[in-house]
């Protein structure tokens, strides 16, 4: 470690984390501003993302458990009304798939299929936007460091002569708004894969027990106990 490393930890510890970011916050120059408000649009987005995404996770085995044994004891209409009053994206396709069991399989995969999609849209909605501001985090400290070597180049160019003192601030801005946009990109990144690994598994989820419900909804129509079959 250098001694500017520890320089810096020291003045942290003196003043306050919080203080410090403040004062490399202004330091940094306006730059900083758009860098700061993609972290915060972004994190707003994933914490949307975040609740919608935990109220969407059930447990689907008690769930499909649920299920076969209301169309075991009470037909269609029971497991649908088992559906009406579970939350998340498996049983808004289980019920899709069961209103239009009486038309037969091929509608009732037809329905899981189209419903499937849809919900797999609801899942993923708001992402690309998290996406976007994951790209642009990084780009607007970039350009806050070119704009900061500009004007080192300018103050070099006014006085005739390379001093450190001349370009230091012109460098200092480049390299803090650099580091503050690779510092919300890899913040919202990490929301950003958490979100998409938490969908992957509740598509997963719904492939699987849609295929369960079929199955179940053939064994029903040939007069065969579903309960039998528990996974």
């Amino acid at each position: 470690m250098t001694l500017s490393y520890f320089m810096f930890l020291l003045q942290t510890e003196e003043q306050g984390f919080f203080n410090v970011l403040v004062q490399k916050f202004n330091e940094g120059g306006d730059f900083m501003w758009p860098v700061l408000a993609c972290l915060i649009i972004g994190l707003a987005i994933f914490l949307e993302r975040l609740i919608t995404l935990n109220r969407s996770d059930i447990n689907t085995r008690k769930f499909i458990v649920e299920v076969k044994d209301a169309l075991q004891n009470g037909g269609f209409a029971a497991a649908e009304e088992v559906c009406s009053r579970t939350r998340g994206p498996v049983a808004s396709v289980f019920q899709a798939g069961l209103m239009r069991a009486d038309e037969g399989l091929e509608a009732v995969e037809k329905a899981i299929a189209a419903y499937g999609s849809i919900e797999m849209s609801f899942l993923e909605r708001g992402l690309v936007w998290l996406s976007l501001f994951i790209a642009l985090a990084p780009l607007f400290g970039f350009t806050g460091t070119v704009v900061g070597m500009v004007e080192a180049f300018d103050a070099i160019e006014k006085a005739g002569d390379i001093s450190p003192s001349l370009v230091a601030g012109g460098i200092k801005v480049a390299l803090l708004t650099t580091i503050g946009g690779l510092i919300a990109a890899i913040v919202l990144q990490v929301g950003y894969n958490y979100c998409v690994s938490k969908i992957d598994r509740l598509v997963v989820e719904m492939e699987e027990s849609s295929i369960a419900l079929i199955d179940s909804i053939a064994l029903l129509n040939q007069g065969k106990s579903i309960t039998e079959n528990k996974d």
